[in-house]
Formats: C-alpha cells, structure tokens, sequence
C-alpha cells in the first residue's frame, strides 16, 4: 500500500513496532468509549493485539497507520471497510490512539487523505460512518471533512447508563471536490 502524505501525517501500514503504542490504548476506557463492537468490551492481550497488527500488515486493504509525517511514529488507526465497487461505497473508521495526539488536527487530515484516495484511487462515490450523538468532538471532525448527517438509529447505543442515537454521516465524491 503506497503512504499517502499530507503536511503533518502520513497514511502507512501497519508495522510490528505498532503492536505496544496500540496496546497502549486498546485497553483504555477513555480511548475506547465511543468505538463500537464487542472487540473492546474486554480486555485484549499482547497477542491479541499482535495478531490484529500481522493480519492487517498481510492483508494490503485499505487499512492504515495514522503516522508523523516525518518520524513515521504512530498516532492512530483509520480504514475504509465494507467496499461496495459495485456501487462506488465505504465506511471510515478511525482512532487516534496516543492521548497526546488527539485535538490537533491529525484526525481531520488524515480523514482528507483517505478521501483523497478513496475518490481517486478507489474510484468510489461515497464515503459514510456511524458516530454516536455524544462524542462531539468526532462530530465536529467529520462535519469539517464535508461529512453532512443523513438519518439517525434512535436509542440504539447503550452507553454511559443511558441510551445514545447513533447518526449515519456521508460524504459524496462531488461534495468532496467542491471542498477540496
């Protein structure tokens, strides 16, 4: 998988060396809150996390390391999941795993690099996540990357004692290169 390069990040693969910054955080309640799947419901072993690290340096998809640009140090995770070719669509996910690196930007570029790739390299029309309605500060990112809210899971989310709306967020290729 080619890095693709902004001004302060860059997306590469994932490395054996990864395996304890991510373990650093994949333990972390804070970190972990507003990710969604059983995977984080429990806590997950050194092996577990080196496993997760070997499949996604093996299996060349559009999976990738959120890294300093110029140390090429870890910073956070991002993928594009559920590719539809067919219909031109995908889901984002991504993490910024290092506590220290959350709140400066990193996540918004290195949402633009993945559209960047996913509208030209990939060929896709669409790009779309899920974020639960409390975690406002992913909120805010996503609606600066051009993401626009297109329906909601009403009180579908238990989290935090109580029920949360998840909310489906899009971004199509033309709104994407009117931003850009």
């Amino acid at each position: 998988m080619p890095y693709l390069v902004g001004q302060r990040v860059m997306l590469r693969e994932y490395r054996m060396e990864d395996v304890e910054l991510i373990q650093g955080w994949v333990n972390d309640l804070e970190t972990t809150r507003f990710l969604d799947g059983a995977v984080f419901l429990y806590p997950r072993s050194i092996q577990q996390t080196r496993s997760f690290v070997e499949e996604n340096a093996r299996s060349g998809g559009p999976s990738f390391i959120i890294a300093h640009r110029d140390s090429e140090e870890y910073i956070g995770q991002l993928e594009l999941t559920q590719v539809d070719y067919r219909h031109g669509v995908a889901s984002l996910g991504i993490v910024i795993g290092g506590k220290g690196c959350r709140g400066k930007g990193y996540g918004t570029e290195a949402i633009g690099l993945s559209l960047q790739f996913a509208f030209r390299q990939m060929n896709l029309n669409r790009v779309e996540l899920w974020v639960r309605e409390d975690n406002e500060a992913a909120l805010k990112c996503y609606r600066s990357c051009g993401f626009v809210e297109e329906g909601r899971r009403r009180k579908c989310y238990a989290a935090d004692g109580s029920r949360k709306d998840l909310i489906l967020m899009g971004i199509l290729r033309d709104e994407w290169e009117r931003k850009v």
